[in-house]
Parts: C-alpha cells; sequence; structure tokens
C-alpha cells in the first residue's frame, strides 16, 4: 500500500483496498494480504493525550459501516483477505486497545484473528524527538498467543510487524506446523532512537522474515505501507518468501501495488522434514532458559 494520510477517511482507503481486491481477482489470487493498521495512518507517531481522539483511530465493530463493502465484494468474488487495524474492544469490564489483525475467507467470514504481542517504541512523550512510536502507550500486549487455521489449503498463522524480528514469534507457529504466515508492517525509514541508514533498515526487515521462513519451513507474505505518510518516510519492501529462505516476488513501488507467488506446499515438506526436522533434532530440555529469562544478564563459566 502507499501511504495512507492523516486527513483520508476510512472510505477512501476502502475504495482503494477494493481495487486491489479486483485486480487481484482478475490474476486468479486466492489470498490478498494488506498491511497493518491499513485503515488509518500510522497514528502512534502522534503524541495524543485526549482519549478520545486517540479512540478514533479504532475499530469497534469489523466489519463496521466503512469496512463492510470489503467483506461483501470479497464475498462476491470468492476471493480472501488479511487486513490490520487498530481494535477497541471490553474484556471483562474493561476497555482495551489492539494493534489487531484477522483473515477472511472467500466466503467473507472470519477465519481468525491475532493481536500483535511485541509491542515496539515507547510510552513517555518524547519532545526532542522527530516523531513518537508510542504503541506502549496506545497498545495493550496481544493476549490471544499465536494460533494457527486451517485455511487456503494449508495452515495459516499471522504475526504483525516487531513480531517477526523475534524468533520465538515464529517457533511458536512453527511447532504448530504453520505453512503460511501472513503479515502486515509499518516500518518508517528512520530510526527514531539512533541512526540507521535506510538501506539497513531494508536488509535486517528481509533478513528477519527469509531466515525465519527457512528456520521453520513456511511461506511468508509481508504487507507493507510505503513512501512518505503524512511527511514521514516508510520502508516499504512487500515480499514474498519461500520456505527455502528465498525471495519470490518483492515490491518494487511506493504506490498501490499488487504482487503475486504460487504457494507450493511441498516445500514446506521439504524443509520440514529434511533441515528443520523438529522431532527428530529439538532438544527442549536444553531450552529452558528461553522462557525463564526475559533480559540478558552475563554469565559465564569462570
Amino acid at each position: 500500500m502507499g501511504a495512507i494520510h492523516r486527513a483520508d477517511s476510512r472510505e477512501s482507503v476502502v475504495a482503494r483496498l477494493l481495487e486491489l481486491l479486483r485486480e487481484a481477482h482478475s490474476n486468479g489470487v486466492e489470498l490478498v494480504v494488506f498491511p497493518e493498521l491499513t485503515l488509518t495512518t500510522f497514528f502512534p507517531r502522534w503524541w495524543i493525550e485526549d482519549q478520545d481522539e486517540i479512540d478514533t483511530w479504532f475499530e469497534t465493530e469489523m466489519p463496521g459501516p466503512a469496512t463492510r463493502p470489503l467483506f461483501e465484494e470479497a464475498k462476491k468474488l470468492g476471493i480472501g483477505f488479511h487486513l490490520g487495524y487498530a481494535e477497541l474492544t471490553v474484556e471483562n469490564g474493561a476497555t482495551r486497545h489492539y494493534n489487531t489483525a484477522i483473515i477472511v475467507g472467500k466466503d467473507g467470514n472470519l477465519i481468525g484473528k491475532y493481536r500483535k504481542v511485541h509491542l515496539p517504541g515507547h510510552a513517555e512523550h518524547r519532545a526532542d524527538k522527530p516523531f513518537q512510536h508510542l504503541e506502549k502507550r496506545y497498545f495493550d500486549i496481544g493476549n490471544l498467543g499465536w494460533p494457527v487455521w486451517k485455511g487456503f489449503n494449508g495452515v495459516v498463522g499471522m504475526c504483525i510487524c516487531n513480531d517477526r524480528r523475534w524468533p520465538e514469534t515464529w517457533r511458536v507457529m512453527g511447532l504448530k506446523g504453520v505453512e503460511l504466515v501472513v503479515l502486515g508492517y509499518n516500518t518508517p525509514d528512520s530510526n527514531v532512537y539512533h541512526y540507521e541508514p535506510v538501506h539497513l533498515r531494508q536488509f535486517h526487515n528481509h533478513l528477519v522474515m527469509q531466515s525465519s521462513a527457512y528456520q521453520n519451513g513456511t511461506w511468508v507474505v509481508a504487507s507493507a505501507k510505503a513512501g512518505r505518510e503524512d511527511g514521514f518516510g516508510l520502508i516499504g519492501g512487500s515480499c514474498i518468501i519461500a520456505p527455502t529462505g528465498e525471495m519470490v516476488a518483492k515490491a518494487n513501488s511506493e504506490d498501490d501495488e499488487l504482487i503475486t507467488a504460487t504457494v507450493d506446499y511441498a516445500l514446506c515438506e521439504y524443509i520440514k522434514e529434511h533441515q528443520f526436522n523438529f522431532a527428530a533434532h529439538r532438544q527442549i530440555d536444553q531450552y529452558g532458559l528461553i522462557t525463564s529469562r526475559t533480559g540478558a544478564v552475563v554469565e559465564t563459566e569462570n
């Protein structure tokens, strides 16, 4: 997706999604993957104190009035889609805000929902920075884990943006037999905390997904927002990655763009049975530290 600006309405964004959905259908596509927070600009870049204003960025129902045409068109065309959005809900009497993604089947019905676990950024106001990264302020940590579902002739899972950088994300789904991971991201072209060249940010973006695809024998479809959104750059780089770690398709523009690939699940079997045969080679009695300690501690043997 190209940039989505603060002034853009939900309806104008959905109109763009419908065009991509129709283009995908005309190309024989069965599943379309839209980015993280598809319906709005990346609002965590701004410090907002009024909770009512913050809540305007969130969806209280899905589908809602603005997004229902997308569900209806998908059902009409017989095509599935993945959509990232900000979710406002009430759980056990408490209001919660999540960075959420869903997969919708070819019949227009929900297959599954995921809520982002690894929230990057900060919660406090950093007035000295050119922009903020306030996901820790605006979102609650996802509470659904990393489930997988049967769909699109395979085993499908989801993660969102920063989740892709953490190997634990992929291994949990890998241990559930995932064959296709779909995800969206909104990654700035500059690091708000320290200098990092754009080419390195894009390299790391693809590196973590290609290595994770290979180490878990899964296809990866990653969809990004790109270009300059309200004057702030996003790296883009949407891609489709095979279980071998090879990139088989990649976006080459900063505008709304359709890229496609044919998913062959036999490649998953090849990796899962040979290089990464978990049942044959994993030694879980040696991995306890991974779930018992959060931060790194220097711990030498001498």
